[in-house]
């Protein structure tokens, strides 16, 4: 090999990890050839008597859905929304909200998906970056959006009130957090549409889209989604319908054993966020399954939910699976009909692998993704030759190079750690309206700087060492993170950590960590410091740590330690 190879002399351009591959996973997806709108409508032709959603008992068929969708998209084009127009979604999960993606999608118009707990400040930032036309927003948060100036409000807003989706006559304690954007204000109007904003119920009023209204390319923009991208500053990844059909495709044919038709997929996770919309929003209508809806997670109700409904396939996050393997032991819940949970956006432990699985009999694996690969790129097997600890192997039609991160043009050796690049029919188009940072992440050939640090065993399983933002450098060594916070976490006294580097007077930075302790613990900094010493190398002992309450956290659960290290800058 040369000193600096090309793509084509990656130690990885065989493929390695194909022998892994589960029983009857392809190589490559057939090229797809159908936009989202022709997912939804062939899933609605082939299962239109079965249950498309489900929320809190009611049920909306995939030929309902359809209906409800072809009314709310002839309702956005009265509104005066065109092809290319964007159109914001502000919601929970809710069968609105599965309504207004695909209404947006079958006019030709680009979803933008938002956070509803998100502060005022936040979502007019968001707003002035999209600019979208129409708004369809909770109700708790409609006069947030209402009142954004008129610069970059939206010319219409639709208010959804998630509790008119409720079974007729039912009472549901939802207990949903108060949205910042309303607990920021001092006082709300009851009544949004004092305010002339639509309500759901009007939007839907009006009769069917006519069949010959045109429907979107496959490459045109489906959806803008919000995220930090690779360098840590908020954007909007672009993703196409050709992106977002393709992820869906290499879910399908990753996971052997899949009942069209049949499946039961439990969405807890918030559609608003990457991970949720393709598991729950594009790939389990794929396959006419039945989505239970759930607008936060909670024990209480996905246990109650499961009595009636089981549930078969259930995305989900580490502190998601450990709830509710504990409550199977400790109330007697079965939830042993969830054949397929599927891990991601933080490390899944192997702990809370063997605690699920034995408590569920079903598999649970993790994979890796992020916002721009539509998110789904690398997967642990459906089967007996997955390895917890890692994110396992590229999905098929994916392909990986490890290189060095201050050069991506070398590639680094066979288990040598580096920077990950991944190229798929998944990968996106660039961020919108940001030229320079889109350079900064597309490369040549469309290979894709993930910004994650990680090494390749020789039979291609890929394991995240961590973020090449986060490598902290101190005395000219550069020190993980997560390193640092696993040996933390092998103290009895330590239930959480996040560790961080912050800058010093002479120069580079400290390592300095954060820790949540488990009840009765007593803290000692020097006592934890020396058990660090016991585990890791000096120069990754922290300088400093320092006792949290708790620790921030994204909406899925992910510690954020953006935010931890902003938090002990200001102290």
């Amino acid at each position: 090999m040369s000193a600096n190879p090309t793509p084509d002399e990656s130690p990885l351009r065989h493929r390695p990890w194909l022998s892994a591959y589960a029983d009857g996973v392809p190589e490559e997806i057939d090229p797809v050839t159908e936009t989202l709108v022709d997912l939804l409508d062939a899933s609605v032709q082939r299962y239109s008597s079965q249950v498309a959603c489900e929320f809190f008992g009611a049920e909306t068929t995939y030929a309902e859905l359809g209906e409800q969708v072809s009314r709310a998209a002839n309702a956005l084009r009265k509104l005066g929304v065109e092809a290319g127009d964007r159109v914001a979604l502000v919601l929970p999960n809710c069968p609105q909200h599965v309504v207004a993606f695909y209404a947006a999608l079958r006019i030709g118009a680009i979803v933008v998906e938002h956070n509803p707990l998100y502060t005022a400040r936040e979502l007019r930032h968001q707003f002035e970056v999209h600019e979208a036309v129409v708004a369809i927003v909770w109700d708790k948060v409609a006069d947030t959006v209402a009142e954004f100036p008129s610069d970059i409000a939206p010319s219409a807003i639709v208010s959804v009130r998630m509790t008119d989706a409720l079974p007729w006559g039912k009472r549901v304690a939802l207990r949903l957090p108060v949205p910042a954007a309303r607990a920021s204000r001092d006082a709300m109007t009851a009544d949004p549409t004092a305010k002339g904003v639509l309500t759901w119920s009007q939007l839907i009023k009006t009769r069917r889209l006519s069949r010959r209204h045109p429907i979107p390319s496959l490459d045109d923009t489906a959806l803008l989604q919000l995220t930090s991208g690779t360098t840590g500053t908020p954007k909007a990844a672009i993703l196409t319908h050709r992106n977002l059909r393709s992820n869906a495709a290499q879910g399908r044919a990753w996971v052997p054993g899949l009942r069209e038709g049949e499946e039961t997929f439990y969405a807890v996770l918030p559609m608003f966020h990457a991970y949720g919309l393709t598991l729950c929003l594009t790939f389990a209508i794929s396959i006419g399954a039945r989505i239970v809806l759930f607008p936060k997670f909670d024990v209480d109700l996905v246990v109650a939910a499961a009595k009636s409904s089981p549930p078969t396939f259930l995305p989900g996050v580490p502190p998601i699976y450990d709830a509710l393997a504990r409550a199977t032991s400790r109330r007697g819940v079965d939830l042993t009909s969830i054949r397929f949970a599927i891990s991601g956006a933080m490390s899944l432990p192997v702990p809370t692998v063997t605690r699920w699985e034995e408590a569920t009999g079903g598999l649970l694996v993790e994979g890796y993704g992020m916002t721009e690969t539509s998110p789904v790129a690398l997967g642990n097997p459906i089967g007996p030759t997955r390895r917890p600890g890692t994110v396992g192997v590229p999905f098929p039609s994916t392909d990986i190079r490890v290189v060095d991160p201050e050069d991506p043009s070398s590639d680094r050796a066979l288990g040598e750690p580096g920077e990950l690049l991944i190229r798929g029919p998944q990968v996106f188009g660039g961020y919108w309206r940001r030229p320079d940072e889109t350079a900064a992440v597309l490369l040549a050939d469309g290979w894709l700087r993930t910004g994650d640090i990680v090494t390749v065993s020789a039979d291609g399983f890929v394991t995240v060492v961590d973020r090449v933002k986060e490598l902290i450098i101190t005395g000219g060594f550069n020190v993980s993170p997560s390193e640092v916070e696993q040996a933390l976490l092998l103290h009895p006294d330590v239930a959480e950590a996040a560790v961080i580097g912050l800058p010093r007077d002479s120069g580079g930075e400290d390592v300095v960590a954060a820790v949540v302790l488990t009840d009765g613990a007593v803290f000692d900094a020097g006592a934890l410091r020396d058990f660090c010493r016991s585990h890791i190398t000096a120069y990754k002992v922290p300088k400093r740590i320092v006792q949290l309450g708790d620790l921030p956290r994204s909406q899925i659960g992910k510690i954020q330690r953006r935010l931890v290290r902003e938090q002990l800058l200001a102290d």
